[in-house]
């Protein structure tokens, strides 16, 4: 019995796969080849190569799962309570608050121990 995950891939879509694949490396080798010519000329080669490598992935079903999964991801991010800016407000400046006092304890720490080395190996006054 196979899960959804371990469905069977069809033989076209790992010919689907290698297409791509090598349509976004050629996409980045002609980038580079191609130095000689203006960069927008080159980037907008390079975005072409690498969109008609989504646009052919995304027929692939694992594209296709990957698209169904973005859509429900969409849909929970919407179910999302978000704070207020007060209460964004107020856990900013705690984090803030403790990160000092944290800093200054660690200070205060360096400072003793660097003393209490200081101490032992008799450099310290």
């Amino acid at each position: 019995m196979k899960s959804s995950a371990e469905k069977s891939t069809s033989p076209f879509d790992v010919i689907k796969w290698i297409i791509a694949i090598s349509l976004a490396v050629a996409g980045v080798a002609g980038f580079y080849f191609f130095g000689d010519e203006p960069l927008l000329h080159r980037v907008g080669g390079l975005l072409a190569a690498v969109a008609v490598a989504f646009a052919m992935l995304s027929t692939t079903a694992q594209g296709r799962s990957l698209w169904s999964f973005a859509q429900g991801s969409k849909q929970e991010v919407r179910k999302v309570i978000w704070p207020t800016r007060q209460e964004t407000l107020q856990t900013t400046l705690l984090v803030v608050a403790v990160v000092i006092i944290v800093a200054i304890f660690l200070w205060l720490m360096d400072i003793l121990l660097l003393w209490l080395v200081g101490m032992i190996t008799g450099h310290g006054g």
